[in-house]
């Protein structure tokens, strides 16, 4: 079952952001796999993410890899993100 996930990221910049994204395409192997789509707009205060995920167990997999790599680049600590099971999911003209 499709997963949506949504995170509000206060304090995080899209430099941030950019830095984070470098160093987990560095990683080898598909660290995004499963990952349908990613959207990452800027705010106010930080950065919103908005991904869809193939399924729960992606999703964590990649929470797994990613959060050490946020640690380290010392982004601030956040509320967890909002998930949501997705009832249909389609591509416009796929």
């Amino acid at each position: 079952m499709a997963i949506f996930m949504h995170a509000t990221l206060p304090g995080v910049s899209t430099s941030m952001y950019e830095a984070l994204n470098a160093e987990l395409q560095a990683l080898p192997g598909d660290t995004f796999a499963g990952c349908l789509s990613h959207v990452c707009v800027p705010s106010g205060t930080g950065i919103e993410v908005f991904d869809l995920w193939e399924s729960q167990e992606a999703m964590d997999t990649f929470g797994a890899v990613m959060m050490p790599v946020a640690e380290r680049l010392e982004w601030p600590l956040a509320q967890p993100p909002e998930v949501r099971e997705v009832h249909r999911f389609w591509i416009p003209g796929a």
